[in-house]
């Protein structure tokens, strides 16, 4: 079977997903669960953007071992050369160069020749050679432009000493088979293709990017660019969950495989959901809900009497395995760390402490503690960063026949204590409302969202929420089996990224008007 190299796209063109915005720490933490689930590549980001994306992808290139580290750079000196800073420090470093190729780029966005673009792309291959022996090159929107112009633009950059030729379906256009066709005719007349790495990056406008990513590696390609629960631009990218999964259970009709460690799969899934805001559909391939669930009888007795009646995978693969744990509120410090290590987690002794911590809380709460229960107090502690206000107190007054009431207290980093009282539509809405006219700030709430994380009136509940102030949008989350109380925790998080944002750069205002 031939290898498929994997390239994951989350920390780049993942983040670019609207109202999407990972600091720092958040994408750190994604790269060491890619690392752990053995991707081939990360493109940590996009350096030139801003000066906190360039912070960004040199803390994954100092920290990350073993994946290679990649950066994206459009065709010109100043992109390279921030891309080069930011990455310099890998392992192995990929500069990542592109320049639009279809004629409707060409003339609407770029306003150049085909001859000068083509220039360009080669001028660009050779100064991040300059750099790194490692370089990628993509065509932009390729699956719309001439075929015989990317003929001579691939071969061009080849020449140049592109080590990898990238075929991006930009906006989603191309169809399965059309996209083998256009692989099978490059390798047919680019010259040198014999000497690179053929990649494909496939976008999901028409639902068809993983389809197009696996008829790519038919005609040839042997290295896939993906996202962790397909995220991304527009409608998202082929999904990294699906292409893996779908060469593993048909690797005998694909002859390709990945090196993928498949009992990551589900933790890095969740992890990103988490982190991103942006929670998986119950009836999403592999990683959704509803991926391993059946209602009907009749799938129900056939299951029962033999799983591969009604599935193809087994779900303990992928990390999915649901069980009640063996701890509970008397389980000491020490079988506590010992069952986190056998679910993959590898904490610093003062992040074991506050994990514990929440256990103990939660099991004296709560009888049966499940691995997802489990895995949320772990990933949300271990995600948490410095609090500069910490949810002290809330009180919630609601009910059918009374105006919602709410009194919350927070504490400060600096020693204040700080209270306020709100009244609302309701009792979340309340709370909210107290803490931002305490805090003197007016953030706007475009996203909530709420989820069980298992069964039960006392399952935990996860809250994901989306503030938006001084022109950002911050993610923040929060887990209790007190819906209010997640609640009030999820917008505690993201207001503290936002008073982190006002900390590292002063010259700021975040009150609004």
């Amino acid at each position: 079977m031939k290898k498929i190299l994997v390239f994951d796209t989350t920390l780049r063109d993942g983040e670019q997903s609207p109202g999407v915005a990972l600091n720092v720490h958040e994408k750190l933490e994604i790269a060491r669960q890619l690392a752990r689930l053995n991707v081939d590549i990360i493109e940590a980001g996009f350096p030139i953007a801003s000066p906190g994306d360039a912070e960004a992808v040199k803390a994954v290139a100092r920290e990350i071992k073993g994946p290679a580290i990649c950066a994206l750079a459009r065709a010109k000196e100043k992109d390279i050369e921030v891309a080069w800073e930011s990455i310099r420090y890998a392992e192995t470093p990929i500069i990542h160069t592109f320049i639009a190729t279809s004629d409707i780029h060409l003339k609407h966005k770029l306003r150049l020749s085909r001859e000068q673009a083509l220039e360009q792309a080669v001028w660009a291959v050779k100064k991040a050679k300059s750099f790194t022996p490692y370089v990628e090159f993509s065509a932009e929107d390729a699956t719309r432009s001439s075929w015989e112009y990317l003929v001579q633009v691939y071969s061009a950059v080849i020449e140049a000493g592109a080590t990898t030729i990238n075929i991006p379906d930009t906006v989603g256009y191309i169809t399965p088979l059309e996209m083998k066709e256009l692989i099978e005719y490059l390798l047919k007349n680019v010259k040198g293709v014999e000497k690179v790495t053929i990649s494909v990056h496939c976008h999901n406008d028409l639902g068809l990017a993983v389809a197009n990513s696996l008829l790519a590696i038919q005609g040839g390609a042997t290295q896939v660019e993906c996202t962790i629960n397909g995220i991304g631009e527009r409608a998202g990218n082929a999904a990294l969950e699906e292409i893996v999964m779908a060469l593993h259970v048909r690797g005998e009709f694909f002859q390709a495989q990945t090196d993928i460690n498949y009992q990551e799969i589900y933790r890095t899934s969740r992890l990103v959901s988490q982190l991103t805001g942006m929670l998986v559909q119950p009836n999403k391939a592999v990683v959704g809900d509803n991926a391993f669930a059946h209602e009907s009888g009749i799938h129900q007795d056939g299951v029962l009497k033999e799983r591969l009646t009604y599935e193809i995978m087994d779900a303990r693969l992928i990390g999915r395995q649901e069980k009640v744990l063996v701890l509970g509120k008397h389980s000491g410090r020490h079988a506590f760390a010992k069952k986190l290590e056998e679910l993959g987690y590898h904490l610093s002794e003062e992040e074991l402490n506050k994990a514990f911590a929440r256990f103990k809380q939660l099991a004296d709460q709560k009888k049966h503690i499940t691995e997802a229960d489990l895995e949320t107090i772990v990933s949300e502690e271990i995600t948490k960063q410095e609090e500069i206000y910490q949810l002290d107190f809330v009180h919630v007054c609601s009910g059918n026949n009374i105006l919602p009431t709410a009194t919350v207290r927070l504490k400060a980093a600096d020693g204040q204590t700080l209270e306020g009282v709100a009244t609302g539509v309701g009792p979340v809405d309340a709370a909210y409302k107290a803490i931002s006219k305490m805090l003197g700030i007016s953030p706007d709430l475009v996203n909530f969202t709420l989820q069980s994380i298992s069964g039960g009136t006392e399952a935990l509940g996860e809250v994901l929420v989306r503030i938006f102030g001084d022109e950002k949008v911050y993610v923040g989350r929060g887990s209790s089996q007190d819906v209010v109380v997640a609640s009030v925790m999820a917008y505690l998080s993201a207001i503290n990224k936002m008073a982190q944002e006002k900390k590292l750069n002063p010259q700021k205002d975040y009150q609004e008007s």
